[in-house]
């Protein structure tokens, strides 16, 4: 029989007061927030003071990886994302020169499969979003002729909605169970930005360091936006209502083992299914699904 200190038990997922906070820091606080150290406090019923030492213990002990403010970054910038045709002796290397040195790509993945189907020649996903001015068509060519990739698709999104990505909250959920609500249906527009809006989104999105998690999240970072508190907190407000941010997110350690052993998840996969407003129904956000009936239909994807 294992058993375990009281200092790893209070970085356990399982810790009956870390998975109350963690069902709600994970993916239940959306839009910016003043004080989302008391709204995670409101919803999990957890004192604030407890709410900011278990965050900080936890992403101390690696349980947590990162804690920030999300961005809705397909508001910001062309995206897609792009299916590549890679022979299998460079795949390993693509993947490595796609996510250690390109730096407009985002998640990298090769993807498994035993099946002789349409898709199966695409095994490297990668997304990926390019500054205004430039082209996604012509960077995917650049990223090619580094890589070897024979050929690529580009998959850019038409319409989306957020996907919850609460780990420790799902955990009780029975299968084909789903939520009364909706999910909301947004579209891919740009959202032009001023100067002003820039600076504080560049310091809004900064991950937080232990020593940062408080009540007082934003008056450093107004400091560092070289702003007034007043003006950040306005700025934040109006970029929120513009569809710009996303929410404020505990990110777990879910694919390596805890240091207490614990694995957060045992597979990671994209099986989400759902009606949504706008009258699309039962859309699944499985683009391989598409892949194998249609090799240049794009469909609905999702937020990370």
């Amino acid at each position: 029989m294992t058993f375990m200190s009281t200092a790893e038990a209070i970085v356990e997922t399982s810790d009956p007061i870390n998975a109350r906070i963690l069902g709600v820091s994970e993916d239940k606080v959306s839009g910016f927030h003043v004080d989302p150290i008391g709204e995670i406090a409101r919803l999990s019923g957890i004192a604030p003071d407890v709410v900011i030492e278990r965050i900080r213990l936890m992403l101390l002990a690696g349980t947590i990886r990162r804690v920030r403010q999300t961005l809705m970054s397909t508001n910001l910038a062309q995206g897609a994302l792009v299916a590549w045709q890679v022979p299998e002796e460079r795949l390993s290397d693509a993947f490595d020169f796609m996510f250690q040195k390109d730096p407009f790509s985002g998640h990298v993945v090769i993807r498994s499969t035993d099946q002789e189907i349409a898709g199966a020649k695409y095994r490297l996903w990668t997304t990926l979003k390019v500054p205004p001015g430039f082209s996604l068509e012509k960077h995917c060519t650049y990223l090619a002729s580094q890589t070897g990739a024979k050929s690529f698709l580009l998959l850019p999104a038409k319409r989306l909605f957020v996907l919850g990505v609460g780990h420790v909250r799902r955990r009780g959920m029975e299968p084909g169970s789903k939520s009364d609500a909706l999910a909301e249906v947004t579209d891919t527009q740009i959202v032009q930005l001023s100067a002003l809006d820039w600076r504080v989104l560049t310091a809004l999105k900064r991950e937080f360091a232990p020593e940062e998690i408080s009540r007082d999240l934003w008056v450093g970072r107004a400091r560092e936006a070289e702003v007034s508190y007043d003006a950040f907190i306005d700025t934040a407000r109006s970029l929120s209502a513009r569809g710009v941010i996303g929410r404020f997110s505990t990110f777990l350690e879910h694919v390596k083992p805890l240091a207490s052993g614990e694995r957060v998840t045992k597979f990671n996969a994209l099986f989400h299914w759902g009606d949504i407003k706008g009258g699309h129904k039962r859309v699944t956000l499985i683009y391989v699904l598409h892949i194998r009936s249609s090799p240049t239909q794009s469909g609905v994807a999702s937020v990370p």
